[in-house]
């Protein structure tokens, strides 16, 4: 029997492709071999620090190549990783840590005032450890993330081994609220994400483990370079994290920008330098200054590699994607609806085309859809079985709390919250990424 937890998937696919590139930040490379091998070190030592079987682990952290190796350590180690919102103030992150039970926290040093400020205030948390950045070395509170993942890189499975049961953790930006945590299970997440399959591909669905390895090894093995993904979108968001788990899982690289702030023109300029093929947004948050630099700046970048651009979370006009195709007229804008508690994915795959309808197309467009059309709006064809199936099951269950009041100053009211045993009744239609994104 196979079991769907992302370590497993993401091991087979280092071993199939040691040498790939999987994870770039500026001018760091770390091929497969070494993404591995830097979070078997890390699980180990929070293993090491008494964390237990699910114990809780906060990625307080900017993108970057640690975020992602957080998320592998734990996932190997058997424990669970939750995002965290790097804007959070300190009684906010009291609350958000506190209703995680969070056992240990993994943070940009750069955040260490903040972290200092709420320590004696989280007793649950038994191990802090800092990433070191510019102007702001590791505290001497705090164990030191490079030394860490330097360490013991053979491969770690804690004594309670991996299930496909494992959890992982996604917090909503708490417009409705408090911030809620939806309760993810690996094998719902996977195949709520579609099992490994790539529409645009026409691949079904992975039906082992050690599938996705091979077809990593048949992708380097082919004439087609590296699939490389920008999630331009904050890690700490489901569109950006949970999309950049599939690239992995089909031996594509995730490449993360330098710059702390969203500047359009470092991220073209990247694209062009990486060869980048896609891009994941949240809407019109990243997608406005994205054609406002194009239209400022005409024809200094071709971007000849990229295929696609992906947002979800958040409104994308229609204005906005045809100013977009008019300066990159040869990619493909894939606009998702979803919500962290319930994933949608076609029950098979099927081939989609950006393109004019068809007479074959889907019942005749509206005149306004229509006249979106004719502008060079692009759009999805799918067939009557299009209407997805939705993960949510027990694995979209919420982490609440009865009775906590809202940390900050200028909250007016105070949260109720409970502990959920099972999935909500029907799905919100929401995600944590547009108030996220607005902020």
């Amino acid at each position: 029997m196979e079991v769907w937890n992302y370590a497993n998937l993401w091991e087979s696919v280092a071993r199939a492709t040691p040498d790939r590139p999987a994870l770039i930040h500026g001018e760091k490379v770390f091929a497969w071999k070494d993404f591995d091998a830097r979070a078997n070190a890390l699980g180990r030592r929070m293993v090491e620090k008494g964390l237990t079987h699910q114990s809780k682990v906060a990625a307080y952290l900017y993108n970057g190549p640690e975020y992602i190796e957080t998320y592998y350590a734990a996932f190997k180690a058997g424990l669970v990783p939750f995002n965290t919102n790097y804007r959070y103030s300190g009684d906010e992150l009291v609350y958000l840590f506190d209703n995680a039970d969070a056992e240990a926290v993994v943070f940009h040093a750069s955040f260490a005032e903040t972290a200092a400020s709420v320590r004696a205030r989280l007793p649950k948390v038994k191990v802090w450890i800092a990433v070191a950045e510019d102007g702001f070395p590791v505290p001497d509170w705090a164990e030191d993330y490079d030394a860490i993942v330097a360490g013991d890189g053979a491969r770690f499975e804690a004594p309670w081994g991996r299930s496909a049961d494992d959890l992982l953790f996604m917090y909503t930006g708490g417009t409705t609220g408090m911030p809620k945590g939806v309760m993810w299970r690996q094998e719902d997440l996977f195949k709520g994400l579609g099992g490994g399959a790539n529409l645009l591909l026409g691949l079904p669905p992975l039906e082992t483990v050690a599938e996705a390895g091979d077809r990593a090894k048949a992708n380097a093995a082919s004439a087609e370079p590296q699939a490389i993904t920008i999630p331009v979108a904050p890690l700490m968001h489901a569109t950006g994290q949970f999309i950049s788990f599939g690239q992995l899982i089909s031996g594509g690289a995730i490449a993360t920008l330098p710059s702390r702030k969203f500047d359009p023109a470092v991220l073209f300029d990247e694209v062009e330098r990486l060869g980048v093929s896609g891009l994941i947004i949240v809407g019109l948050a990243f997608a406005a200054p994205m054609l406002e630099c194009l239209e400022a700046n005409p024809g200094r970048w071709t971007m000849p590699s990229l295929k696609r651009i992906v947002s979800s979370g958040t409104m994308w006009s229609a204005e906005n994607k045809q100013g977009l195709l008019k300066h990159l007229p040869n990619i493909m804008l894939m606009d998702s609806l979803g919500s962290s508690e319930a994933l949608a994915w076609p029950p098979r795959p099927q081939a989609a085309a950006f393109r004019r309808p068809r007479p074959s197309s889907p019942p005749a467009p509206t005149p306004r859809s229509s006249q979106r059309t004719a502008a060079g709006w692009r759009r999805v064809r799918a067939s009557a079985a299009w209407w997805p199936w939705a993960a949510t099951r027990r694995s979209a269950t919420t982490r609440m709390r009865k009775s906590r009041p809202r940390p900050s100053a200028s909250s007016k009211a105070s949260a109720g919250r409970c502990r959920a045993t099972g999935p909500p009744s029907r799905p919100t239609g929401r995600s944590p990424c547009s108030a996220a994104a607005a902020r």
